[in-house]
Order: structure tokens, then C-alpha cells, then sequence
């Protein structure tokens, strides 16, 4: 399984504690389902409407492969004006 490091930005930041973590993962989908498998509430809320970036490119398809060593972005929904 391909070691993906994970980037927290906002809200998502503030709900893992985090800026930065490492995880295995094949997929958006399964890197889902790593970072929630034993996170609060409020950080599996706040991934459900997040934006992922792999290596800085929106990633529109959670079922494309991630490889060793990609950069995935959490993005929550920003608010502002």
C-alpha cells in the first residue's frame, strides 16, 4: 500500500490536530477511510465536505490510484467575503 503524505488545511487542521500526517492508502476513498477510522465526530464531519488535492491537482475521482510518496490535500468548504 503506497505511503501518502496528507496536508490539513482550515477546519480540517483544527479538527485532526494537526498540520501534517503520513498514511497508507490506494485511494481517496480508502485514505478516507484511514484518517476517519478512529477520529471524532467533528473531524469525519468536516472530511465528508472537504476537497482533495493530489500533488496539487483537484482530485475528481476517489476511486483513482494513489501512489507512494503523492501529497493529498484536505480542503473543507472556506467561508469569507
Amino acid at each position: 500500500m503506497p505511503q501518502i503524505r496528507v496536508r490539513f488545511f482550515a477546519a480540517a487542521r483544527e479538527a485532526f490536530g494537526t498540520k501534517e500526517c503520513s498514511a497508507e492508502a490506494a485511494t481517496i476513498d480508502g485514505l478516507i477511510t484511514t484518517l476517519t477510522k478512529d477520529a471524532a465526530a467533528e473531524a469525519r464531519t468536516v472530511i465528508s465536505r472537504s476537497s482533495f488535492l493530489v500533488n496539487a491537482i483537484a482530485a475528481t475521482d476517489p476511486h483513482a490510484a494513489l501512489s507512494e510518496g503523492d501529497t493529498v490535500d484536505v480542503l473543507p468548504p472556506f467561508a469569507g467575503g
